[in-house]
């Protein structure tokens, strides 16, 4: 019965977020709706592992080659998931196919095998791969499945470092757009990508285990559905609370905007720089905490690439911390005059999206914790 239960609970859980994740087509998220299509991957999956211990010999036979195909795909399509969350816009074949053609060759080349295979030799072989070691079909059956085992190796690690690597990209350009990073979206893509590893990771381990210690076959099935479940839930979870983090940018490299910047006149380059500390100093424009670097194009009449080439050559900051350290120092001027302020007020008075922003842009700057930087700063009144 337990086993039963466990085995059903990841089933219900994956076809539960690929509903529920699907979303309303009045507000539409492109990653969402892509990851509630991820999520019936690892139903496929979990639907043959049920067929198999149950079990369900006459049914096991037309799932397997969709779970060959899930194993292929799972995580390519998960890499093309943070991919619409973090540098593409939407979906294309044009954009994605790259990512999927080996993985749905793989699938149709076994697919092919089968089809010519035996259907009573297969039946057999599903449930004891040690059956009619002479038949060509089968043997090419098993090399097909040991090469797909090996891709699914090789997938998970150029995943979970590409998930990592867009992670960071995403880090860096929004500090290039944005006033504030968005923390929350930027921690829920962290721990998405940290959730699939432990699922991968919880696997192997249990697998070497079981080879090496030679552990009940119950107790390893056991932890790998448990902690598969818990972890594809907080997939589910988190990936319905995520957004795109990926700002709109106008493509530039660096090279383009060094090149623009050395184009403008330096008449030119000193009027943008002398209307853009007006916006800072006089205006404070700072104090939005939904500032971003469009809104210094706007009050100083340029474009994004003079404005982000301008700080980070003459002031030698990228925009998230060029806007920050105006930031602190209105937290100074407030925190002496009005020294009884809550944490929460200083950091709305200064234009802070939110109290880990001030402190996680205060740290960045000084080195030292909030009540760290109050102290001394309190301390030479």
């Amino acid at each position: 019965m337990l086993q039963t239960i466990l085995l059903l609970t990841p089933i219900y859980i994956t076809l539960f977020w690929a509903l529920a994740l699907t979303g309303n087509k009045k507000k539409e998220n492109i990653p969402q709706r892509l990851l509630s299509k991820f999520m019936l991957l690892p139903a496929v999956g979990f639907i043959t592992l049920y067929l198999y211990f149950e079990p369900f010999p006459t049914v096991l036979p037309f799932f397997d080659c969709a779970l060959q195909y899930s194993l292929c795909l799972i995580f390519p399509i998960y890499y093309i998931y943070f991919r619409l969350l973090t540098v593409d816009v939407k979906f294309s074949f044009k954009s994605h196919g790259r990512y999927l053609l080996i993985p749905i060759l793989l699938g149709t080349t076994y697919l092919i095998g089968v089809l010519f295979t035996s259907w009573t030799d297969y039946t057999e072989w599903l449930t004891n791969e040690n059956a009619f070691p002479d038949s060509s079909y089968i043997q090419f059956l098993n090399i097909m499945r040991m090469i797909i085992k090996i891709h699914f190796i090789l997938q998970f690690m150029v995943t979970a470092i590409g998930n990592q690597l867009l992670i960071h990209k995403y880090g860096v350009k929004v500090e290039q757009f944005y006033s504030d990073m968005e923390e929350e979206n930027y921690n829920n893509a962290k721990a998405l990508n940290f959730s699939i590893v432990i699922i991968f990771l919880v696997s192997a381990i249990v697998f070497v285990l079981n080879n090496k210690l030679s552990l009940p076959k119950e107790t390893l099935l056991y932890t790998v559905l448990s902690i598969s479940s818990v972890m594809l839930f907080l997939i589910g979870y988190l990936g319905n609370k995520q957004k795109p983090i990926n700002p709109t940018f106008e493509k530039t490299t660096n090279d383009d905007e060094l090149n623009q910047l050395e184009v403008i006149p330096v008449d030119s380059r000193k009027k943008i720089v002398n209307k853009m500390l007006i916006q800072f100093e006089e205006e404070k424009i700072f104090l939005n905490n939904q500032l971003n670097i469009m809104d210094i194009v706007q009050a100083v009449g340029t474009n994004r690439t003079y404005i982000s080439s301008i700080i980070n050559q003459q002031f030698n900051q990228n925009f998230c911390s060029f806007v920050n350290s105006y930031r602190i120092v209105e937290l100074e001027r407030i925190l002496l005059e009005n020294p009884d302020y809550t944490n929460e007020i200083l950091a709305d008075c200064c234009g802070f999206g939110s109290l880990n922003s001030l402190k996680r842009a205060l740290f960045a700057k000084t080195g030292m914790t909030l009540p760290e930087w109050k102290k001394q700063v309190l301390s030479v009144r």
